[in-house]
């Protein structure tokens, strides 16, 4: 089944459309997005202009006749803050059914909350430390605080964008005064809550809507003065494009400081040649840079996360919930990352036990080796997904699969994991076979110098683990690590089998991890 979900916003209309299967996963297969301003002056007058009305209409009667065109069968379609505070929207809804059949459901702001809520817990991973979620649209800012994986609190305020900036910042290079009365008006609303917040502990931001996500990429894309000047080169090359993968991409509050400082300091114009920027946002972006810096310094926050998944993704996650009993890959995957290697797999139809059994015996190892290998916590999850992902490759083609899988992983729209991670497990499932990691290597030389020695390490596993499933029939069941006379034992156990072919692959794979423990591996059957 085809759905799609439309957000009707202060600022834009979005519509994305997925194929939901019948166990409840759904693929996105197109986005479309409209800068309407049904809040232009509304957000401050009270009322939709007839000519935001108009442009709302012909807005959503493309998106039907393209959901139309794309065999959608359900639409489910929601009103933010300059509908449902209109004196006309209710006008303005009826108009749209009579006009393109769409019927748009006008929500409270912490039903959005709780929908946009949805819409990043399925892309970030959200069970850990307490999170502020904040979504700044044109009208309104949701904010949600969650905890241990769940929202303990959904708080939707009247600080939008564009009706903050409409009031504050009427001139095209506000002033002191402006920017400092646009400061105390946040400090005033989000004082108490963002004291609560403080509170519980919450450091971690995650930023969502298009101003904050562009604000984040702005950040993360201009460079830092103290930077080397060759790392500053790679920096640039590799964000050619900052509007690509931003799922994940971490900033720091001094960062955000910056570019708040710097668009502080511009006018129109200029602004619009800061790296990175969205020129469709340029009039809100200084409203955006001013809310997060606040709400970055107030919780003494350390980082603040981009997520491109909110309220449309949610209210597509709530329309699959309330329609089926329960979405099976959920159940089986309650962590977004496992679920999104998961859904990779199988969108590149790999049956992956192969892959599933290497994973098996290269955490054998990890758990065995990690001291030795000096390695921690995080990277055993960034091994397992290496292992579960290393021979993707040959869904492209057999000959330099490993090439190939490294790139299917860092293109693969995985979610829930930052860039960095990303990058790492490419790395690993890359060099699982053939050349070891070498400094003179593209990308593996951008790496910092302690992730290169984390990708050695993980892929001096993974690439023992791999040999000794070669006949991908399983024969290796278990692999114990002894240690005796600077020699490192692995004794595996098996179901009776011929574990020939999996010893001799294994043996011819031992180099990395002989040089990285600095002792002989050998191997002995015990089973």
């Amino acid at each position: 089944m085809r759905v799609a979900a439309i957000d009707v916003g202060s600022n834009s209309i979005h519509m994305l459309v997925a194929q939901v299967e019948p166990d409840g996963r759904f693929r996105i297969l197109d986005r479309a997005k409209e800068m309407v301003r049904l809040g232009s002056r509304t957000l401050l007058d009270g009322s939709l202009s007839p000519e935001a009305m108009a442009k709302g209409l012909r807005a959503l009667s493309a998106f039907k006749t393209l959901a139309d065109r794309q065999g959608v069968q359900r639409i489910r379609a929601v009103a933010t803050s300059a509908v449902r505070e209109a004196v006309n929207g209710g006008e303005f809804v009826r108009r749209v059914e009579v006009e393109t059949g769409l019927r748009i459901k006008v929500i409270p702001g912490r039903e959005e909350a709780r929908l946009i809520f949805l819409g990043v817990k399925h892309a970030i991973d959200l069970r850990g430390e307490p999170t502020v979620i904040v979504d700044a649209g044109g009208g309104s800012v949701e904010l949600i605080l969650v905890d241990g994986g769940e929202p303990v609190e959904l708080v939707s305020l009247k600080i939008g964008l564009a009706r903050v900036s409409e009031r504050f910042l009427v001139k095209e290079k506000p002033d002191a005064k402006a920017i400092g009365a646009l400061e105390r008006h946040f400090a005033s609303e989000l004082g108490p809550v963002l004291a609560r917040f403080r509170a519980r502990g919450a450091r971690r931001v995650v930023g969502t809507s298009g101003t904050l996500v562009n604000l984040i990429a702005m950040a993360d894309a201009a460079p830092e003065k103290s930077k080397p000047k060759d790392k500053e080169k790679a920096r640039a090359k590799d964000k050619e494009d900052v509007a690509e993968h931003l799922e994940g991409l971490t900033v720091k509050p001094e960062a955000m400081a910056r570019i708040r400082r710097r668009l502080e300091k511009s006018d129109r114009a200029q602004r619009l040649q800061i790296k990175g920027i969205d020129a469709k946002r340029v009039d809100l972006v200084l409203a955006g840079a001013v809310l997060a810096d606040h709400v970055l310094t107030a919780l003494g926050a350390r980082e603040m996360v981009a997520c491109t998944y909110a309220l449309r993704e949610g209210v597509l996650l709530d329309h699959v919930a309330r329609h089926r009993r329960g979405i099976e890959e959920q159940q089986r995957y309650p962590d977004p990352r496992h679920r999104s290697v998961a859904r990779l797999i199988r969108h590149l139809g790999e049956p992956n036990r192969h892959g599933q059994q290497v994973a098996t015996l290269a955490l054998q190892l990890f758990d065995q080796l990690r001291d030795s290998l000096a390695l921690g916590g995080a990277a055993r999850d960034w091994l397992e997904f290496a292992a579960l992902l290393h021979d993707v490759g040959h869904h492209i083609s057999h000959k330099n699969h490993h090439r190939h899988s490294y790139y299917l992983i860092t293109n693969g729209e995985l979610l829930g994991f930052r860039r960095d991670e990303i990058e790492i497990i490419a790395q690993v499932a890359r060099y699982h076979r053939k050349s070891v990691p070498k400094p003179s290597d593209g990308s593996y030389g951008l790496l910092s110098k302690r992730e290169r020695q984390i990708v050695r390490a993980l892929a001096a596993l993974l690439r023992v683990a791999d040999g000794l499933d070669r006949s991908h029939y399983g024969v290796i069941r278990n692999v114990a690590v002894a240690r005796r006379d600077r020699r490192v034992e692995l004794k595996l156990t098996t179901a009776g089998d011929d574990a020939a072919l999996e010893v001799a692959e294994a043996r011819e794979r031992t180099a990395l991890l002989e040089e990285l423990l600095g002792e002989v591996v050998e191997f002995r059957l015990v089973g």
